[in-house]
């Protein structure tokens, strides 16, 4: 018998940064490695990554990281992950292997992996079974231990039409369910939503319908990772005697290796290239990447991009999911192109990008797997909530259904949950350039406060022999007071540091802690008194 526990690093109560933890006695199986995107008010943060100090804590125990497909909220933190644990060893498939690469992990970390062929690890052994997900290659993880099988779905559609690289072996789940299942682990994004995501999300019709109804050039953002999409795209031109042109270096090389690899097919003579970018016939894909949602077309509306021009006659078409962190941006963005005079063109409220299982998915997942324990995971708390909800529809015990935040434990003994208190620290890190260090709160309050209310410098120089004052203070604002309209204020804040300083000398010793100190609460008080503004005050006294 196993003492198992599973616990998430990220992932619950959230969307993105998914990553949840398998332990079977002494054994550490990790899957996803995913970030999450940054809001606006984490001023100039890239992404956001789970906390990895248990895993490097106990990377000697870890078997390896079991990645479900190439998006980023499912593997964009594997790369961060490596810096810290370097020979850690990456599970994926074919296409998910190449977007871990393009991801900046290395390949000699991969292990490539093929649906339905079991990893063994002693008593322990990973079986991958294939599902249905806007990119190739997707699969759900069967963790076989001596209690029963502990499943995790990653993302999943249940759509018959979606064949090849997209299939989806409901005969493998539902024989993994005779088996005998301890625990499933299942995604909760679409839990809320009635029905199947199929048909919902197939989309050449209406990319179609766009085409024949927009007869000048059309530029459509997509994200290079959902390729089902893309293919879609493809298939709604053909025939229509335009040219797909695929703007920037990581969008062409995903296209040409899913072609190469057999992904999606298409006649090669649809691909134009640079020189048919202007014409009026013209596709031009263009491709957003992690860190900046919509900066390629906000950069060519205003005019810095060396190929596109914009023009009144273009037809922008948002052919990517609407994320909340995002939303803010994307609204902004519509506003800017509509004033300038571009047609806008938006994925219809009823059709979904985003290939999530939907509430009938949901149940007819559990109905295939049959499992003892329930364990919703992967999105806001609300979606886990209704998507327990949506077990005990089907007659599941109460107490078998498992809602958890993240970092809290769930403990399994000889096959029975056990009541565990034990919880792993876990935090969000915030990962700002190329930096893998964590950028933290402070530093964020501090960004905030720049942003709303500006700095205030005072400099002063003081003569090392005398401590008398040789230079100063001087005043300087960034963000605050424009300092010409503003002299009288300027000339009380040096009166009062002036003041503060000359206090705080004697003949042999200058308190310059107190100095500091005492110029950042007492010119606060000043200037929270006349503007109502607490900006940051930063105080430099030197000697020489």
């Amino acid at each position: 018998m196993s003492k198992i526990k599973i616990f998430a690093l990220g992932g619950l109560n959230e969307s993105g940064k998914n990553c949840y933890v398998i332990e079977v006695d002494k054994s550490i199986f990790v899957f996803d490695c995913g970030l999450k995107f940054a809001t606006e008010n984490l001023y100039g943060i890239d992404y956001i990554i789970p906390d990895f100090d248990y895993l490097i804590k106990n990377k000697a125990r870890i078997k390896g990281v079991f990645i479900t497909h190439g998006h980023y909220e499912n593997m964009g933190g594997v790369a961060d992950l490596l810096r810290s644990i370097p020979k850690l060893k990456v599970f994926a498939t074919k296409f998910t292997k190449y977007a871990l690469m393009e991801a900046g992990v290395n390949e000699e970390n991969i292990v490539l992996i093929t649906p339905h062929r079991k990893i063994n690890f002693g008593p322990v052994s990973v079986f991958p079974i294939s599902v249905s997900h806007s990119c190739p290659d997707a699969v759900m993880y069967v963790v076989n231990t001596k209690d029963g099988a502990i499943c995790y779905t990653g993302d999943f559609i249940i759509d018959p039409s979606m064949k090849g690289p997209y299939d989806m072996d409901l005969g493998k789940i539902a024989y993994v369910g005779k088996q005998g299942v301890l625990a499933l682990l299942s995604e909760s994004t679409f839990s809320e939503r009635i029905g199947h995501t199929s048909p919902h999300h197939r989309l050449t019709d209406f990319f179609k319908d766009v085409i024949i109804h927009h007869q000048n050039r059309i530029l459509g953002l997509v994200l290079p990772n959902h390729l089902y999409t893309i293919q879609e795209i493809f298939k709604a031109a053909e025939g229509s005697n335009r040219k797909i042109v695929l703007m920037g270096h990581q969008l062409q090389n995903i296209i040409n290796i899913s072609k190469k690899e057999g992904y999606f097919d298409f006649d090669p003579n649809i691909l134009g290239d640079l020189s048919n970018i202007d014409n009026k016939d013209t596709i031009l894909l263009i491709a957003d990447d992690k860190e900046m949602p919509y900066a390629n077309v906000s950069k060519i509306l205003n005019g810095y991009d060396k190929f596109i021009k914009l023009k009144k006659t273009d037809t922008v078409l948002f052919a990517e999911p609407r994320y909340d962190s995002t939303e803010k941006t994307l609204v902004k963005l519509e506003n800017e192109l509509a004033m300038f005079g571009c047609d806008i063109v938006s994925i219809p409220k009823d059709k979904e990008i985003l290939h999530h299982a939907s509430s009938e998915d949901l149940m007819l997942m559990l109905k295939l797997v049959e499992p003892k324990y329930y364990m919703p995971v992967k999105g806001e708390y609300r979606y886990m909530v209704n998507n327990g909800l949506l077990a005990e529809a089907l007659g599941m015990p109460k107490d078998n259904v498992i809602l958890r935040q993240n970092g809290e434990v769930v403990e399994f003994v000889n096959g029975n949950i056990v009541n565990s208190s034990e919880k792993v620290h876990i935090d969000d890190v915030l990962i700002d350039g190329k930096s893998n260090d964590d950028v933290g709160d402070l530093v964020i309050k501090d960004r905030e406060m720049l942003g709303e209310n500006g700095i205030v410098l005072v400099s002063a120089t003081l003569s090392k022999k005398t401590k008398e004052v040789l230079v100063g203070p001087e005043i300087t604002t960034r963000g605050f007071i424009y300092v010409k309209d503003s002299s009288e204020m300027i000339e009380e804040i040096k009166r009062i540091s002036l003041e503060i300083i000359e206090r705080n000398i004697t003949p042999n010793f200058v308190d310059y802690n107190n100095i500091k100190l005492e110029i950042r609460e007492e010119l606060g008080r000043y200037l929270f008194n006349e503007t109502e503004c607490k900006p940051m005050i930063i105080a430099v006294i030197q000697e020489v």
